[in-house]
Order: structure tokens, then sequence, then C-alpha cells
């Protein structure tokens, strides 16, 4: 199974670089292959809706960090979201990245699994409502199934999550898939 991961923090030691890990370690025993995109460290421009990419060339006016992502894309087999939960949401870069599925809308509907897994500081769900909806509304449009999801709360600190046991709920996300 080919899988991408994409992730939202800037923060290369950061609580959701834990999980990442983890999934991929669990992803890549169970033989999947794995390719992680890095939003917070990509040139990804925000989607302006200027539907060049389903004209006469149907191809995105950005030429930017998408173009390395969109092939890992189109040949998922799963979809993995990891973000930060900063302020009620999905965090900037990972919904960057999620606009510009756009351009390519027709082909990554149905027959993927997606996975959404966040990590916060906020000790209650309240904090990740928001960013559940999103992820499950999106999933529910492209017709992708939900493979599972991993929502760290209390997690402000690398050291917070991993004495919890969310990093291995990752893992096991990971290699169940």
């Amino acid at each position: 199974m080919k899988v991408v991961i994409i992730t939202g923090s800037p923060h290369k030691n950061g609580t959701t670089v834990c999980l990442t890990e983890q999934f991929i370690k669990g992803a890549e025993e169970a033989g999947h292959e794995v390719f992680r995109f890095d939003a917070a460290n990509k040139d990804v421009h925000p989607c302006i809706a200027c539907e060049k990419c389903h004209g006469d060339t149907p191809t995105c006016v950005f030429k930017d960090d998408m173009q390395e992502l969109n092939p890992h894309l189109i040949e998922a087999d799963a979809i993995v979201l990891v973000s930060p939960i900063y302020y009620y949401g999905i965090n900037a870069q990972i919904k960057a990245v999620i606009d510009r599925f756009y351009a390519n809308d027709s082909v990554l509907h149905g027959s993927k699994k997606a996975v959404f897994m966040v990590a916060m500081a906020d000790d209650t769900m309240e904090s990740a409502e928001g960013a559940i909806a999103s992820f499950k509304g999106m999933a529910k449009y492209l017709e992708w199934d939900i493979a599972g999801t991993v929502i760290g709360v209390n997690c402000m600190t690398p050291e917070m999550i991993k004495a919890t046991d969310y990093p291995k709920q990752a893992y096991e996300l990971g290699k169940a898939l």
C-alpha cells in the first residue's frame, strides 16, 4: 500500500512529529511504502480559485512544492494528515495543501483510506472539534474511508505526549492500515 503523510508542524521535534514517526514505523513494518510531505517546510501557495486547473490545459498556475506532492497523492492508497491544533482547527500549512487538492479533485475521489492525527495542549476535545469536523467532511466529500484517528489531548510538549499511549496508538494505526 502506498501511504502519503502530510504533516503541518514547523517543529522538527514536536508532538506531532512523535505521532508521525510512530505511524511511519508501524506502516513500514507492515510493508507499506511511505512518502512524507512536511508542509510547514515546503513552498505551498494557497488556492486562489482561478479555475486554471479545470480549463483547456488543466494545470495549476502555481509552480510550487505541490508539484512534488501531487503524483504521490494521486497514486496513494492512504492519506494521513498530521496537524497540531493551535486555535481550534487544522493548522494553516495543512489547510493550504488540502485546498490545493482541488486541482486534482476528480482523481482523488474514492478508494482511498484517510487517517487524521493531532496533538494539542488543551486537555479537552473541544479544541479539536472543528479540525475533526473538517477532516470528516473532507473524507466524506472525497469518498475516502476513515481508517482511524489519534487525538492527543494535554500534549503540549514532546515529553508530555511520550508519557501517554498516543504514540502507541499512532504506531498501531500505521501497522493496521
